[in-house]
Parts: C-alpha cells; structure tokens; sequence
C-alpha cells in the first residue's frame, strides 16, 4: 500500500507550540494532583503551556469543556486567551451503590460527545477504578503514569487536526 505513515507521533522531546487547558475533578486531590504532575510534566517537556481549572468532580469535566468551547476558547485567539486542547483529569472510585456506574458512563460519555460535536481534542485522565490503590497504580509515574499518558494523547491529537487543517494552527 503506498502512502504515508501517520505514526504515532514523534518522539517524547520533539516539541509543539501548544496551549492546553487541564480540567481536574477534585473530589480524590491527592489522586489528581499526582496525575497533573505528570501531565504537566510532559507539557513542560513538549514546551507546552496550560491553565489549570478545578472542578468539584468528574461530572463536572465536560461541563466546563462544553463551557470553553461555547465561548469559543478553542479558536485561534491572538490576546493568547485561546486552548488547543484539554486535558480531564479525574477519578472515580467504586462505592456500594449504582452512582460509580452513573458518573463513569455519563463523564466520559458527555466529554467525549464534546470532544466529536465541536471537534476539541481531548486527552481522557479521568480513572474508573474499583480500590484507591488501583488509582494509585495508575495516577503515580509522573510522565509514564495516567496524566503524562492524557497529555501525550492530546498533544497528537493537536498535532493531527494541525495536518489535516483544522483550526489552532
């Protein structure tokens, strides 16, 4: 087949002029704190820049993504106020009722609504776990662990869109 590879991106030190916006649910603090160490560790290292917004939890993720984009910050934007992507941060842990079922499905499934509808890229921290020690498995790491993982997503995603000639170029 002839063409060119899309790859999976370039290597960990190439570098992208790109502004992110990081929306952490703070119900578990330490657990998204730890994660947007990571992610902002790789954005650091990318030469990225961020603007960090918390939110009481993960439901309220893709409200202020939906919120964002309606005010039209992932449009090119010359007072620098303008996003190239987000990253959600979050976690959910497993309780004893239906609720853990409620805010898994309706987080991810209305964030990455937003995210096709009004074609924001987005990279999806937000863990679905059943013990605080699994969030922990997956949040520690700094870059290698859920954070850096979210951050590298929505840098490729940037990175994709610039080529196929959508907006934040």
């Amino acid at each position: 087949m002839a063409g060119k590879s899309m790859g999976g991106g370039g290597p960990e030190s190439d570098r992208i002029d790109a502004r992110i916006l990081i929306v952490e649910g703070r119900f578990h603090e330490d657990i998204a704190d730890a994660m947007a160490a990571g992610a902002i560790e790789e954005l650091e290292a990318r030469g990225c820049t961020f603007e960090r917004v918390g939110v009481p939890g993960a439901l309220e993720i893709p409200q202020v993504v939906t919120a964002a984009a309606e005010a039209d910050l992932f449009e090119y934007s010359e007072d620098g106020r303008g996003f190239d992507g987000v990253i959600a941060i979050g976690c959910v842990i497993r309780g004893e009722t239906f609720h853990f079922e409620v805010v898994c499905n309706n987080a991810n499934h209305w964030l990455m609504d937003v995210a096709v509808t009004l074609g924001v890229p987005v990279g999806n921290a937000i863990l679905t776990v059943d013990t605080k020690e699994q969030a922990w498995e997956r949040a520690n790491g700094g870059r290698a662990g859920k954070g850096g993982d979210a951050a590298r997503a929505v840098l490729r995603l940037i990175e994709l869109r610039r080529r196929f000639g959508g907006s934040g170029e």
